[in-house]
């Protein structure tokens, strides 16, 4: 059964419906698995969607069933999963493998892993699995893997004592250690180790590839310098060692878009279109494209574009995606609701990422009852809202002064976003000023507990806000 807009936020006691909810999703998930019996194992694990839910009982019942563990399948599925943010379903089938099947891990498969670990557990427990590698396994991905999670977390000091202690053994003499150290350079602004590291680089005889080449773009355009770009873009289309593929150019058209320099930003698409024609990725490099027209605002080249991205290829929500934001970027509704109207035609899995774009602009532009009926629309063709679609829903209800709906919206929103997608601070005051305008402590009191269990704020920061609704309660 399906639920509405109105239904999902005014339906009984919230918290009961989220509670319930969520068992009612484990049970249907459950209760789905015999009926799953004849699909194959990708499609099985694809379909849960939703992280808090394992996918070790759907790997189980593939086995009971009779079916065959074919390990180059799971690393597929693994990647796959990675590659769509899907990492603690990744790690589970990584877990899996070695744990219940005894498939002996790969150098690979622990660097995998590692990665895996750190994104769903943190710095600490990939340092504690490393450590735990056994020796025979700390090869050249193991070490790498590492790295780059300290790159990504950006933490200077153990990167850069990670890839001294690496050089020292005479393992660091591939350029995608430097890269990674490199590109945090470049990240934190620290452009005079930056220098010092691309010289040591050149003294050490370790020749770059075109990873250092953008990674260089995109330093010079990040301390404007312009002269630096144009001499990195001559030498990469020099050098014959590097192949250059079209995200050569995209990184520096981007860098001279930040720079005001139309002209080469212009020149460096058009030599990007040159490559893209013989590229295997060309949707990436459509979208890319697509983005970048929209920034710089030239509305005939998107459109010539999109056309050509049509005919060339077939689009998935991303492109949708990328489209309809650049259009919107002309504050044009208009094209962007025909767009939006080709996307429906093509029935692709409904991504509710595509209609949050209009939802966000009606909201803005007080065009509330458009917002609500795309809202349901979608929920009527089974897509599941996310926690943008209620957040804009309510700071739409906000300019309009409906605070009851706004704070409804809000709870619904809290409840379904990530520790990464905290609502802003003036959302959360202007809600909690009305529940406490209107006088209802109890509901106040659940507003901010719920801040509490989905990370909005500490434990301490809640019993100080209930201390003072509890206060301001008595005193009235």
């Amino acid at each position: 059964m399906m639920l509405s807009r109105s239904r999902l936020l005014h339906t009984g006691c919230w918290f009961h419906r989220l509670v319930s909810g969520h068992l009612f999703n484990s049970m249907s998930t459950a209760a789905n698995y015999s009926a799953n019996s004849n699909k194959p194992l990708y499609r099985r694990i694809t379909a849960i969607g939703d992280p808090k839910i394992s996918v070790i009982p759907v790997l189980d019942q593939w086995v009971n069933e009779g079916n065959k563990v074919d390990e180059r399948e799971l690393r597929v599925i693994i990647t796959e999963m990675t590659i769509y943010n899907r990492f603690k379903h990744a790690l589970e089938i990584s877990q899996w493998m070695s744990d219940k099947r005894y498939i002996p891990l790969s150098p690979e498969d622990a660097a995998r892993r590692l990665k895996l670990i750190y994104r769903v557990y943190g710095i600490d427990k990939s340092e504690s699995y490393y450590d735990n590698i056994p020796k025979q396994l700390k090869s050249y991905w193991v070490h790498s893997a590492l790295l780059k999670c300290y790159a990504q977390e950006k933490s200077v000091e153990k990167a850069e004592a990670l890839f001294r202690k690496l050089s020292d053994l005479g393992l660091a003499r591939s350029p995608y250690f430097y890269n990674l150290l490199l590109d945090l350079y470049y990240k934190m602004g620290n452009f005079m180790k930056f220098d010092k590291l691309r010289n040591e680089m050149k003294e050490n005889g370790i020749c770059g590839d075109r990873f250092t080449y953008t990674i260089q773009l995109s330093a010079y355009a990040a301390s404007r310098d312009i002269q630096g770009m144009d001499d990195i873009v001559s030498r990469m289309e020099l050098d014959s060692r590097v192949d250059l593929n079209w995200s050569c150019y995209a990184i520096a058209a981007d860098g001279y878009a930040k720079c005001g320099l139309q002209d080469k930003v212009m020149e460096m698409l058009k030599k990007l279109e040159g490559i893209l024609k013989f590229s295997k990725k060309k949707n990436e490099g459509f979208n890319f494209l697509l983005k970048i027209y929209g920034d710089v605002r030239k509305k005939d080249e998107l459109y010539r574009i999109w056309n050509l991205y049509k005919f060339k290829q077939k689009i998935y929500n991303k492109g949708y995606i990328n489209m309809i934001t650049s259009v919107l970027n002309f504050d044009d509704i208009e094209g962007a609701e025909m767009i939006f109207e080709e996307w429906e035609m093509k029935e692709l899995s409904h991504d509710f990422r595509v209609p949050n774009l209009l939802i966000e602009f009606y909201c803005k532009n007080g065009c509330l009852e458009k917002a609500e009926a795309l809202i349901d629309k979608g929920i009527l063709k089974g897509g599941n809202p996310t926690f943008r679609t209620w957040y804009h829903l309510a700071g739409g209800y906000l300019k309009a002064n409906l605070g009851s709906k706004a704070t409804e919206a809000l709870k619904k929103a809290i409840s379904i976003c990530s520790l990464e997608s905290k609502p802003s601070k003036g959302t959360l005051s202007t809600c909690l000023g009305y529940l406490e305008g209107k006088g209802n402590v109890e509901e106040a009191e659940e507003f901010i507990s719920l801040l509490r269990v989905e990370g909005a704020f500490s434990d301490s920061i809640h019993n100080i806000i209930l201390g003072y609704i509890k206060d301001e309660n008595v005193s009235d």
